[in-house]
């Protein structure tokens, strides 16, 4: 049976390119895009967040600019990431406190990051992950999915999923687990159809579908 880092190493080898918060830390952007960014991933695709973070901060890049800004230009300037409107307005509430509250800098304590508009666990494990290197594990859907798929947990939500992973998966170990699993749930380990047949650990895996198929049968009994 393998070990959690050799199931991530052999993950690693097999995928290509970078997610959207990858490449940002990569570049060593500023917490402040980071977490705008984050906020902006809500409910949409890297390649949308990824349009919408570059026209964005191309115009206003820093928490006085967007505050000043017009709320029609910051709606414009967003609408690929989807709920354009309630995202541009989450991003103007959030720089008006980064502002007043902590001199325009994004704090790097979670329970500072939760009290900020729009900001939920995942968005702040994901800041504290990529704009500080401070260990964390933001569980988005790809996070949660896979991990129930593996068997190294056996939950119902993302924030269960957080609490199991946290207990289980070693510290060392949490400041790749998203980056990694990000990046295998939009390449190999699908949503549907999962790619089992180039699957890196597909002998490893127990396929445990038990959460999608109850998921399955919830959605369908209250049609």
């Amino acid at each position: 049976m393998m070990e959690y880092k050799e199931i991530l190493d052999e993950i690693e080898k097999q995928l290509e390119g970078e997610a959207h918060l990858d490449e940002l830390a990569k570049k060593k952007q500023d917490p402040f895009k980071i977490l705008i960014s984050t906020i902006l991933s809500a409910r949409t695709r890297d390649a949308n967040t990824r349009i919408a973070t570059e026209k964005l901060f191309a115009k206003y890049n820093t928490p006085e600019s967007i505050v000043e800004a017009n709320i029609d230009e910051i709606e414009r300037l967003v609408k690929s990431s989807g709920f354009y409107k309630v995202k541009a307005t989450r991003i103007k509430e959030v720089s008006k406190i980064l502002i007043e509250e902590y001199n325009s800098n994004v704090p790097d304590n979670y329970e500072e990051l939760l009290n900020l508009p729009g900001v939920g666990s995942k968005t702040a494990n994901c800041v504290l992950v990529y704009a500080f290197k401070i260990p964390a594990i933001p569980v988005d859907t790809h996070v949660h999915r896979i991990s129930n798929r593996l068997g190294w947990v056996k939950t119902k939500n993302p924030l269960k999923t957080e609490v199991a992973l946290r207990n289980t998966v070693p510290k060392e170990l949490w400041l790749k687990l998203n980056r990694l699993f990000v990046r295998f749930g939009q390449q190999i380990c699908l949503p549907i159809r999962p790619k089992c047949e180039i699957c890196p650990i597909n002998l490893e895996c127990p396929k445990d579908f038990s959460m999608e198929l109850e998921n399955r049968g919830k959605k369908k009994r209250s049609l």
